[in-house]
């Protein structure tokens, strides 16, 4: 039986090799639907049942330490399993493996969809963009169930979405969700992190530093490269960065800072920003690979490049994260504020997606009555019959081909 001694050991390149890690994420990039907890089901059925690369409580404490810090969990979690089982090329292997299929289905939309015309094609996009409304209200309501159980996390999340409403734009998605995790410091003080199994994972103290120094230079320098000598290509790593290292919450909470990068600068529009959003749905793997179908349709860059440029800069400031925090996690998570400081961000994100489920997924989408009734249908499948997302997407898409001979 394998242990996490052995993985460990894998970690430094002893035992596992880069294709076994490439191989085995690749098939779960191909089939995993589900968004973020069903990808964390699916590793832990495949890596903790199956292979046994790591006990249960080991494998328990990785997602706690992912779901702790911004970023895509689940491909923190993938990237994470990869470096413990064959090193830093094992740890590249899962996150190429698991992101590129749905980034090539998403990059592949997008260059369809600049040719789609005639009315079914029309009616498809129209679907997509309605079922968007059902499935960010749908996380509105059930990330406000476990992220707002009180009065204070619920004021933090009204005033996160009223901010949004009169600060346009990046900085105010950022004010947000710093103002909430100032206020969270003061009014949503968490026990302190509870003891659980040591997690060892092979980065050393000089690793995670300079990963702290990289995420620290590239959150701070991008902008000023971007004021002071501003081009394409640096605007918009600038900008996938920003919403990348700001994700807390779940991968939903992309959507708003997205939005905010792309779409009020005029590099995106708003129909086409939410029709990708609502396609992004209906293929397996993170949802972050959105970023790939903004970055092949907006003005900036574009194309192929465009889409390995947002790709690349979305997922990085999460990974960076995540070694740069992996040396100390188990002292960290023993500190009562940063507990208390995330509740305060989480509770602040669902107010600024609340806010961008009016504008502009609300507003992009709904212009009949008919398109009213499908995003409820819509959300009633979600909330009540519990369907997968890419079903309720596809049922969408062909509702709303057939709603004109109905």
């Amino acid at each position: 039986m394998r242990s996490l001694m052995n993985g460990e050991k894998n970690g430094q390149g002893n035992v596992a090799s880069v294709k076994e890690v490439f191989l085995a994420f690749l098939l779960l990039g191909l089939t995993s639907f589900g968004g973020p907890v069903a990808h964390l089901g699916y590793f832990h059925q495949e890596f903790v049942a199956r292979r046994r690369w790591l006990s249960a409580e080991s494998y328990a404490d990785l997602v706690a330490l992912c779901q702790f810090l911004p970023g895509p969990a689940s491909s923190q979690v993938g990237f994470a399993l990869g470096l413990m089982r064959a090193g830093p090329l094992g740890a590249a292997a899962a996150w190429f493996a698991f992101t590129l299929p749905s980034a090539i289905a998403l990059v592949a939309f997008a260059l369809s969809a600049r040719w789609m015309d005639g009315t079914a094609s029309v009616a498809v996009i129209q679907g997509l963009k309605v079922a968007a409304v059902a499935v960010v209200a749908h996380a509105v309501w059930s990330m406000a169930r476990s992220l707002c159980p009180d009065v204070a996390r619920a004021t933090i999340a009204v005033a996160g979405g009223l901010l949004v409403t009169l600060m346009t734009g990046p900085d105010g998605q950022v004010a947000a969700i710093l103002l909430g995790a100032v206020a969270g410091m003061a009014l949503c003080r968490a026990e302190a992190g509870r003891g659980g199994q040591h997690l060892v994972i092979p980065v050393t103290t000089s690793a995670g530093n300079m990963a702290a120094l990289i995420f620290l230079l590239c959150l701070v320098g991008l902008p000023l490269v971007a004021w002071a000598a501003p081009s394409a290509g640096i605007l918009v790593m600038d900008a996938f960065y920003r919403a990348g290292a700001l994700v807390f919450g779940g991968g939903h909470v992309v959507l708003p800072l997205l939005e905010a990068e792309v779409v009020q600068p005029g590099w995106v529009t708003p129909d086409a920003f939410v029709a990708g959003y609502g396609a992004a749905q209906a293929v397996p793997g993170p949802l972050f690979t959105f970023a790939a179908y903004l970055g092949t349709i907006m003005t900036p860059v574009g194309g192929i490049a465009g889409a390995a440029l947002a790709l690349l800069m979305i997922f990085l400031p999460g990974m960076l994260l995540l070694v740069a925090v992996l040396p100390w996690w188990n002292r960290f998570r023993h500190w009562q504020p940063a507990h208390a400081l995330i509740r305060g961000a989480n509770a602040a994100v669902v107010g600024v997606l609340g806010a961008t489920l009016y504008n502009p997924v609300w507003s992009s989408a709904v212009h009949t009555p008919s398109h009213a009734v499908l995003a409820a249908a819509g959300f009633l499948l979600l909330a009540t019959g519990k369907l997968p997302a890419y079903i309720v997407v596809m049922l969408m898409a062909l509702s709303s081909v057939l709603l004109p001979v109905l």
